[in-house]
């Protein structure tokens, strides 16, 4: 089974966000056999993207690992738990409010991206669409797989576009493959301007790796 963390601190609640989390799940069908998900989706403009969600306990893999915090169970899977620890589940009052993590972390700098192609972020044209075609077209391909695929950085003038991968294709061996094979086919297809696309993704760190 999972293991209970021993550093209380890899991942906290504050009162408000707590509350909040427990209002929500006991909407939930067998609350009792629910967990809260947390985990580290990908890379967005140099900035951690995070899913939040309540899934099974029992879910859980032998080195996932669980915070208990006042009978509620977190969930962190192995490939974000250095990624979140100290990080802070909290709420903002503001506005219609709502669940913020507060995270020291930060996301080390992509591999292979130009830092003036990175400060460039990802709202141009060439940007736009290919992360439509990501989000309509590959990830729901590949999430029959737990795959995902982000776009991190886009070189609009040159047609160069920098992927990560996480999830299932996180140090998948097979992850090359399917880059090279589906997304990059599937991004010229849709998006002829593409001249090439690069893997910064750290599969050191998936389920996986192959080095």
């Amino acid at each position: 089974m999972a293991r209970i963390a021993e550093e209380l601190a890899l991942v906290t609640l504050s009162p408000e966000a707590r509350q909040v989390v427990r209002e929500a799940l006991a909407q939930e069908q067998d609350p009792g056999g629910l967990a809260l998900w947390l985990e580290v989706r990908g890379v967005q403009h140099a900035q951690f993207v995070y899913d939040l969600y309540f899934q099974a306990r029992a879910d859980a893999a032998d080195d996932d690992t669980l915070v208990v915090d006042d009978e509620l169970t977190i969930v962190v899977p192995k490939s974000s738990v250095d990624r979140l620890r100290g990080a802070r589940l909290d709420w903002n009052a503001e506005g219609e409010g709502g669940l913020v993590l507060v995270n020291p972390n930060s996301p080390e700098p992509e591999v292979g991206v130009p830092e003036d192609v990175m400060a460039a972020g990802l709202d141009g044209p060439l940007g736009t669409r290919v992360r439509a075609v990501l989000e309509e077209m590959v990830n729901p391909s590949i999430a029959a797989h737990g795959g995902r695929s982000d776009l991190v950085a886009i070189d609009e003038g040159g047609g160069v576009a920098y992927l990560a991968l996480s999830g299932g294709c996180q140090g998948c061996a097979m992850s090359r493959m399917t880059l090279s094979q589906g997304i990059e086919t599937a991004l010229r297809e849709e998006v002829p301007e593409i001249t090439r696309v690069v893997d910064v993704t750290d599969h050191a760190v998936g389920a996986n790796p192959y080095y």
